[in-house]
């Protein structure tokens, strides 16, 4: 996906990809929006209290993706809304479609 301000929303890393996620709690749908501020927005259903949203994040990745849930881990952000998720098993390329909104 895009370039800007020094990274890029989807990297191919060994085995896998990393994913830079703004996460938007409590939203009324699970849902890809778009860019926002060179990370990959992410809305979801689930509140930002004990672990609810990581856990729905991890989940809603997997499914998108099309891997299992333990192929995606959050790397850091866990208290925070930008987060990095690592994915293992699929390209860049193929996140990315996979990731469109």
């Amino acid at each position: 996906m895009t370039e800007a301000g020094g990274g890029k929303m989807i990297t191919g890393v060994a085995g896998g990809v990393r994913l830079r996620i703004r996460l938007a709690p409590r939203a009324s749908r699970n849902a890809v929006l778009g860019e926002h501020n060179n990370a990959l927005k992410i809305a979801l259903t689930a509140p930002p209290v004990d672990g609810k949203a990581n856990q729905a994040l991890i989940a809603f990745l997997a499914k998108l993706l099309g891997v299992p849930k333990g192929a995606v881990r959050i790397v850091s952000g866990e208290l925070a809304r930008d987060k990095l998720v690592e994915v293992t098993g699929p390209d860049p390329a193929g996140a990315a479609c996979c990731l469109r909104p």
